[in-house]
């Protein structure tokens, strides 16, 4: 399925969303195969527990194993569709999205693993209740991994809603699509390119939902369900980390105005936000950015016309010694 192609009507009521089930399946890519240095260290701090809870639950990891099949020559890569079910608002919580895997079946979630592997499926999953040993994987990683962090996540991915939003009504779905990644673009007739793959085009029907998914994932990946269509996409910012009360104790080492700036890109921001918090000058702003992100604690990129920096990992250690 290398296009979606997409009605008027349902391009004119997409919206951007936020799933907290979307980051469980983050979550779950980032233990199992992860790419970059905030996935690895994601990977770090949760990946002996998860390993060990996986030693002890064989079915799990045999659900674990069945739910992606990564491409190679010749083999298109895919995700299991009970990861990626679109969610029915732009506000689902963890429990609303568990509800939505609950009402699976076990037939329909092996028939999911079969499309998924291309291959038969191991023992464990033949039993009855596979759809539970689905919710208990869920559950796990939110509860391990995510809960304690979600207030964090939430607010740099509605950052990002903010960001694209603006972007949208300035330069359109074209500009918006291009930056969702590489695969993400319209290629003519109403079509919505989701992948290179040499797929039939599918088309949407009228009176469907599209619904644009940031995530902390490092990837992008697309779900449908019945009448309803996701796009997951990587949030812009999204290492930044926890919040500091105070650069009081950070001034001495980097002086007291970029303190000042560096604590407060705990989201992203742009340099007139950054001007306005602050009270600092455009060009004092501009030239501490500068030394910043030379130094590697900020990072930067563009969202339309505007310029987003927040804080790398590096920063946030020193917001939080300072702190």
């Amino acid at each position: 399925m290398g296009t979606w192609r997409v009605p008027a009507d349902v391009m004119a009521g997409t919206r951007f969303a936020i799933s907290a089930m979307a980051e469980v399946t983050g979550a779950l890519s980032a233990l199992t195969r992860p790419s970059g240095p905030d996935q690895r260290a994601f990977r770090e701090a949760h990946g002996a527990a998860f390993g060990s809870w996986l030693a002890r639950r064989p079915d799990v990891a045999d659900l674990v194993a069945a739910s992606h099949r990564p491409a190679r020559p010749g083999v298109i890569g895919w995700l299991a569709d009970y990861l990626s079910i679109p969610p029915i608002g732009v506000d689902e919580t963890f429990e609303e999205g568990l509800a939505h895997l609950r009402g699976l079946t076990d037939d329909e979630l092996r028939a999911d693993l079969r499309e998924t592997t291309q291959a038969p499926l191991a023992a464990t999953l033949m039993a009855p209740g596979v759809v539970d040993v689905a919710v208990e994987l869920a559950v796990w990683l939110w509860s391990h991994t995510l809960e304690s962090d979600w207030a964090r996540r939430e607010r740099i991915l509605r950052a990002d809603i903010v960001a694209r939003t603006s972007q949208l009504a300035r330069h359109g779905w074209g500009a918006v699509l291009r930056d969702l990644g590489r695969d993400r673009e319209w290629v003519g007739d109403g079509q919505l390119r989701i992948n290179r793959y040499d797929l039939p085009t599918h088309t949407i029907d009228e009176g469907s939902t599209l619904l644009f998914v940031p995530t902390h994932a490092a990837g992008t990946w697309v779900g449908w369900h019945a009448d309803r269509y996701a796009l997951y996409y990587p949030v812009s910012g999204r290492l930044a980390q926890v919040d500091a009360d105070s650069s009081a104790g950070l001034a001495p080492l980097v002086g007291a105005n970029r303190a000042e700036l560096l604590t407060l890109l705990d989201v992203p921001r742009s340099t007139s936000q950054l001007v306005a918090l602050s009270g600092q000058a455009l060009g004092s702003v501009g030239g501490h950015l500068k030394v910043l992100l030379e130094a590697g604690v900020v990072l930067r990129r563009r969202s339309g016309r505007e310029v987003l920096y927040w804080r790398t990992a590096l920063g946030d250690a020193l917001v939080a010694a300072g702190g």
